[in-house]
């Protein structure tokens, strides 16, 4: 099931909101959250349920184990720490990296061990980092181990935020699940976000992705110059509205449900560094590794450079079993690397021209690294977008179906430029903290009006299409 489906906004959501605010007390709202998230998921794959299940149990019985020991004062917590991280990540390795590591092991050692064909749990990755920081926040004392596995359970499998995250830490919502209330305000912002989520989605990642396959979609050998910049331009806008607009749904559905999640953009592609970049982008993921990866000392001692590549390698190797994606997180490692190396101080004396130049050639590249999971494409996306396949190969600089498609496409493109930009908090700063209760009503009617128009501009376009999986299920 996912959230930009007919069946998800007009049945399940509104079936499970009706339950929801029927219930009278706080625990029997958590219990229709808990069997919706636990539907919800199954709704796909019914048999990863138990995985899932099981994930919660074994990392919430850690927690308690955990919290007995710290009691203690020769208590071994670290050692049922590490014992539920290697059962957290020896499940990520058996579903996601199997196969690919014995496809590797067979290259490197030529070998011929068959190759597991194991389906990946949707949203592993995501419960995963969450188990993880729940383990190391019990082992630091951070928080105290939650003592109901129902609410863990709660934590671990909440449906709005379970298949394509933010990661949300146990701390951000520790005191939610045992106490919340829903105001109006709640129930109409969260509406509203929800809302431009799913327009992010359904209205313009959609079609930024058609034109991808247009041009991305078969051997790009004979592409022009002018045609790969383009079209990986729209790539990585269209991981952006993709991605960002399942946030949006989260953000909001969590918030009508009385949880505050923590953002997960931050408007990336007005940075003007790479540092500053991955300070906006998929925040949930940079924060984990910089705080449960990059400050920990490694061998006995924490090693600067050693941790920022490990970071950036794991980073890699979390968005999918492919080298394309380890290149990735390596590539924009060896950047922020050159920029520590640099110093801020250095980089803000920059023009500023420059500096935004400098930031969006190398965002646009990496996302074309993040796009060919198949390296003879992506050797050949090297030599389009440098422009030696037109010296080697004969390539043209620019072709007739770029200029067309850049035409037809026109309006999309702009609209898509001008929002990823924070055009919205400024109209929202216009409307609602001038203390003019004459422009707030304004306000409110124009943004209620303007979210219905575009969930039935959403509607329309989803009456026809057939699957919408968001980019990020594949995580």
């Amino acid at each position: 099931m996912v959230f930009s489906s007919l069946f998800f906004l007009y049945f399940f959501l509104a079936i499970t909101l009706v339950a929801y605010y029927w219930c009278k007390t706080l625990e029997k709202k958590n219990i229709v959250l808990i069997v919706s998230s636990l539907i919800f998921y199954a709704w796909g794959e019914p048999v990863w349920v138990i995985l899932l299940v099981l994930s919660a149990f074994i990392n919430w019985f850690s927690g308690l184990l955990i919290g007995a020991e710290l009691k203690k004062k020769n208590g071994k917590p670290k050692l049922y720490a590490a014992l539920a991280i290697v059962i957290d990540l020896s499940f990520l390795i058996i579903f996601k990296y199997s196969g690919f590591l014995v496809e590797n092991l067979n290259g490197l050692l030529r070998l011929s061990i068959p190759v597991p064909q194991i389906t990946m749990p949707i949203g592993i990755s995501f419960f995963t980092f969450q188990a993880i920081s729940y383990i190391m926040d019990c082992l630091w004392e951070t928080v105290p181990p939650q003592r109901q596995f129902r609410r863990f359970l709660l934590y671990l499998s909440m449906f709005p935020q379970l298949v394509a995250g933010p990661i949300v830490r146990y701390s951000v919502i520790e005191k939610e699940i045992v106490q919340r209330k829903v105001s109006a305000v709640d129930i109409s912002e969260g509406a509203m976000r929800a809302i431009i989520g799913v327009s992010k989605k359904v209205i313009v990642a959609n079609n930024l992705y058609a034109v991808v396959e247009q041009f991305f979609g078969s051997d790009i050998s004979n592409l022009s110059f002018l045609g790969t910049w383009y079209t990986v331009i729209l790539y990585s806008l269209y991981v952006y509205f993709d991605f960002s607009g399942y946030s949006d749904i989260a953000i909001g559905l969590g918030r009508m449900f009385g949880f505050h999640f923590n953002e997960n953009f931050n408007y990336p592609f007005i940075c003007k560094t790479i540092s500053e970049f991955w300070q906006r982008w998929h925040i949930s993921l940079s924060t984990f590794f910089r705080d449960y990866l990059f400050y920990v000392p490694i061998f006995g001692k924490q090693r600067k450079y050693f941790n920022l590549f490990l970071v950036w390698f794991c980073t890699g190797m979390w968005h999918g079993a492919s080298w394309n994606f380890i290149f990735w997180g390596l590539y924009f490692g060896i950047f922020i690397f050159i920029e520590t190396r640099i110093g801020k101080k250095k980089m803000k004396k920059w023009n500023i021209f420059l500096t935004h130049l400098y930031s969006k050639v190398i965002i646009v590249i990496g996302f074309g690294i993040f796009y060919f999971t198949d390296l003879s494409q992506l050797g050949r996306f090297f030599l389009n977008i440098s422009g030696i396949s037109m010296l080697s190969n004969g390539n043209a600089f620019s072709d007739l179906l770029t200029w067309n498609s850049m035409l037809n496409n026109l309006y999309l493109i702009i609209f898509a430029i001008i929002v990823s930009m924070p055009v919205l908090p400024k109209i929202k700063y216009f409307f609602f903290n001038w203390g003019n209760n004459t422009v707030y009503a304004v306000g409110k009617i124009g943004a209620a009006v303007t979210c219905s128009v575009l969930l039935l501009i959403s509607s329309l376009l989803l009456v026809d299409s057939t699957n919408n999986p968001f980019l990020y299920f594949r995580f």
